[in-house]
């Protein structure tokens, strides 16, 4: 067994709010000097750079498993997390097909841009990503988990996006066992505040916009790196 530090929730110059820093080599070059090894790239309703990340990891020690930060169509964030590009691909055509077709303003949300391996421009993504898809929480689980995916509400416990205040609690028919929190938030405080956490396994990620947010607050023994066998370590260790 090895001893991972991880940041699941990583966002790159995709997603509109994020400063133009993340690229795939600064990205990696960060997780480098802070000890993280595992990276999850989850930019907001789309996996465009993900090939990128996963091209400029190579040769480092650095696993970059495919995800999207989903958002639902009750403006919850939810990380979806897959262990291939072809399960993330998959995912990715049915959020695409489920969100409005509206165009990005690059002057109020910023520029949404696809980049190559070493952070190089390909192109722009017109349509705006940073908005509700027309999924539900409960259909893009059942989605998520058709493709073997990891599900995990985001941020749960923000007014903006979070599960908890956006539904008053957690859903008992979504039968969840973790959830994350920002990595700033007290897990104990947390939980004295919404008593639908008391059983559920926490996990703290950075949701980086920036490369001083990939904290990397999150260490976990894993054998193989999987997203079940992540999913094991985090309800056997949390």
């Amino acid at each position: 067994m090895s001893i991972h530090r991880l940041e699941l929730h990583v966002h790159s110059v995709l997603s509109p709010c994020t400063s133009l820093e993340m690229i795939p080599p600064f990205i990696i070059e960060k997780a480098l000097k802070t000890g993280i090894d595992i990276i999850a790239l989850t930019d907001h309703n789309s996996g465009a750079n993900v090939q990128a990340m996963l091209e400029a990891a190579e040769g480092t020690g650095i696993t970059i498993l495919p995800g999207i930060e989903l958002e639902t169509a009750e403006e919850i964030h939810v990380l979806c997390l897959f262990d291939t590009l072809v399960q993330l691909q998959a995912f990715g055509q049915i959020v695409d097909s489920n969100l409005p077709d509206y165009k990005n303003n690059e002057d109020f949300f910023g520029c949404q841009l696809v980049v190559d391996k070493t952070g190089n421009f390909l192109r722009k993504e017109e349509r705006l990503l940073h908005t509700a898809s027309r999924l539900s929480i409960f259909q893009a689980q059942k989605i998520v988990h058709e493709l073997n995916g990891l599900f995990i509400p985001a941020h749960v416990e923000r007014e903006e996006n979070g599960m908890l205040p956006r539904l008053g609690g957690v859903p008992p028919e979504l039968n969840l066992s973790i959830v994350e929190i920002s990595s700033y938030e007290s897990v104990s405080s947390v939980r004295n505040l919404w008593s639908d956490l008391k059983n559920l396994h926490i996990i703290k990620n950075g949701d980086a916009h920036d490369l001083d947010g990939m904290v990397g607050s999150t260490k976990l023994e894993i054998e193989d790196i999987s997203v079940a066998n992540l999913e094991r370590a985090i309800l056997e260790q949390t």
